[in-house]
């Protein structure tokens, strides 16, 4: 089992940048990628941006250029730079790990089989 912990949420004006952080631990070891996933009242968990062990990334459309997903496996730490936020990137942001590579791809949620608790990005306009 792989114990994940997302940080670095918060509350920005439109156009400013924030960065997650995941601190990964336990079975990190069987970790085949991670991902950023955000999700809003009423709506399904949406994928934002993936990396696996090889260091393939995978962006969704609504995120491309303006976000980064990075990783320092020393640290078993994942990262996720926004830039250029806008009010349409409010949600919460969870951090999952998974067994399965996902390449350049966003994998569905149902691929990743350890969720940290979220943490809250507020882009007020």
């Amino acid at each position: 089992q792989v114990h994940l912990v997302e940080s670095g949420g918060g509350s920005v004006q439109s156009g400013g940048s924030l960065r997650l952080s995941c601190a990964a631990s336990g079975d990190t070891y069987s970790v085949a990628s991670m991902g950023w996933f955000r999700q809003t009242p009423g709506k399904e968990r949406e994928g934002v941006a993936t990396i696996d062990s090889y260091g393939d990334t995978g962006y969704a459309d609504s995120v491309k250029g303006r976000f980064t997903i990075s990783q320092d496996n020393a640290k078993n730490t994942l990262y996720l730079q926004m830039n250029s936020l806008k009010p349409e990137d409010s949600a919460m942001y969870y951090c999952a790990a998974g067994r399965v590579y996902s390449g350049a791809s966003i994998l569905p949620a149902y691929m990743y089989t350890s969720w940290g608790q979220g943490t809250r990005v507020t882009v007020s306009s």
